[in-house]
């Protein structure tokens, strides 16, 4: 692979090249045809590139692992992810994870780690397996449904039942309804431009998401309250009752904004990219009927190889992000290129999982690539990097290796299409155009 090591010296302030289309125009490329702008970019420009947003502002796009490992690997107190995703805070709250930077970031990344544990991840695996089946049950036969909106009713109650426990209250059932009535609204690209937020009274999008989102927080703290008050609290093992028993290093536990902020991220973050990934995975095997009996096969032997290289490959020619993103609070050097505070710089997860020097025949779906070698450090990035790497990143690989074959156990799939779905943007993930369209049988 070549290296970008050597690239010459430019003057402080120069941003890389990028399109000089107007603005409006990069938006609606970038909201429309994101995987088809960004790859033009980068067949005119090379591995470093700007794009000219009004969310952000310019966003130098970083296409290379050498490129990749100089961000992640950089200063936290200049790479200010927590800044780059300001545009989450009317969803997720001023106080998620996601939003933080510096001491604050690392205080709440430590009180949210211990649900996360490799021994803990196994005492979710029954909830994933009852809700997989239950869901599966129910779905029609011999006739075309969309498999991703079933994937999300299997994330969300899984998440559900994991952050308030397996015993579900009328009043989560209510939660659940009404974050799947918020999303529906929510997931427009449109959401993501700021001056489209206005509330006109409840008529607007962005007027309907605000009254949804309400119903939402309220449903959640009088939750908090609940659990708060429980006697039997410490003896739950539910991620709520961890949290509210966590303490940092000074004694203090979170706030009921600060648990209202990080059960957010839980609940949101925590199933629609995996809900997403899971439809991409169908999609792909299949439309790759020979990689489907193979993983059928072994995993009738209990093998999990294959398994583990299908999951790895769809999150490399599927990445449900398009990329990740840090803002700069004083000058940074990378490529050669000296940019000033205030810059976004975005290591670019669709670009770098379709280069061709890692990935031969990028654009096809070869689980065998994960058994012929580990992916290269920095060329893999599904889950982000750094110290900033998603903190759900197991949580998300063990529920795919649970759901998976849990569904191929109870019923055979065809696709309801001949072809891949194509790409479509619904605010920050990428997902099947239309929903990954199958044909379900009983076995």
């Amino acid at each position: 692979m070549a290296s970008v090591s050597t690239l010459p010296r430019r003057a402080a302030g120069v941003r890389p090249p990028g399109s000089r289309l107007p603005r409006a125009a990069q938006v609606v490329l970038w909201v429309r045809w994101p995987t088809q702008f960004m790859a033009s970019c980068q067949r005119r420009f090379g591995d470093i590139f700007t794009v000219n947003l009004p969310v952000d502002g310019p966003i130098v796009n970083l296409a290379h692992p050498d490129l990749i490992k100089t961000v992640f690997t950089g200063d936290s107190d200049v790479l200010h992810a927590g800044e780059a995703n300001a545009i989450l805070e009317p969803v997720l709250g001023r106080h998620s994870v996601l939003l933080l930077d510096g001491q604050e970031h690392l205080r709440q990344r430590r009180l949210m780690l211990p649900p996360f544990h490799g021994e803990r991840m196994q005492g979710y695996a029954g909830i994933m397996e009852t809700v997989t089946r239950e869901t599966v049950a129910g779905w029609p036969r011999n006739r075309v449904f969309a498999l991703r909106r079933s994937m999300q009713a299997i994330t969300l109650e899984v998440i559900i039942r994991a952050v308030f426990g397996v015993d579900v209250s009328d009043e989560v059932t209510a939660l659940r309804d009404l974050i799947t009535d918020m999303l529906a609204v929510a997931n427009s690209p449109l959401m993501l431009l700021p001056w489209l937020r206005h509330e006109l009274g409840g008529h607007s999008p962005w007027g309907r998401f605000v009254q949804r989102n309400a119903r939402v927080n309220e449903a959640i703290y009088a939750l908090i309250a609940a659990r708060r008050r429980d006697p039997r609290l410490a003896e739950r093992s539910d991620i709520l009752a961890l949290l509210l028993q966590a303490r940092d290093e000074q004694g203090n536990q979170l706030s009921d904004v600060e648990l209202r902020d990080e059960l957010m991220t839980l609940l949101l973050a925590g199933h629609e990219t995996t809900a997403t990934s899971l439809a991409w995975c169908f999609d792909l095997l299949l439309h790759h009927p020979d990689a489907l009996r193979r993983l059928e096969h072994e995993l009738e032997r209990g093998e999990t190889a294959w398994l583990d290289a299908v999951i790895r490959e769809t999150m490399r020619v599927r990445p449900v992000i398009l990329a990740v993103a840090r803002r700069l609070t004083a000058p940074f050097e990378i490529a050669g290129y000296h940019l000033p505070p205030g810059t976004v710089v975005a290591p670019n997860i669709w670009l770098t999982h379709h280069r061709d020097d890692i990935y031969p025949d990028p654009d096809a779906f070869r689980p065998e690539r994960f058994l012929e070698q580990a992916p290269e450090p920095y060329g893999w990035l599904p889950f982000g990097g750094g110290i900033r790497r998603c903190l759900g990143a197991s949580f998300a690989i063990f529920e795919m290796r649970t759901v998976i074959p849990t569904v191929l156990r109870q019923v055979r799939l065809r696709p309801a299409s001949p072809e891949l779905e194509r790409v479509r943007r619904e605010a920050v993930t990428f997902v099947p155009a239309r929903g990954t369209r199958v044909i379900a049988t009983n076995r």
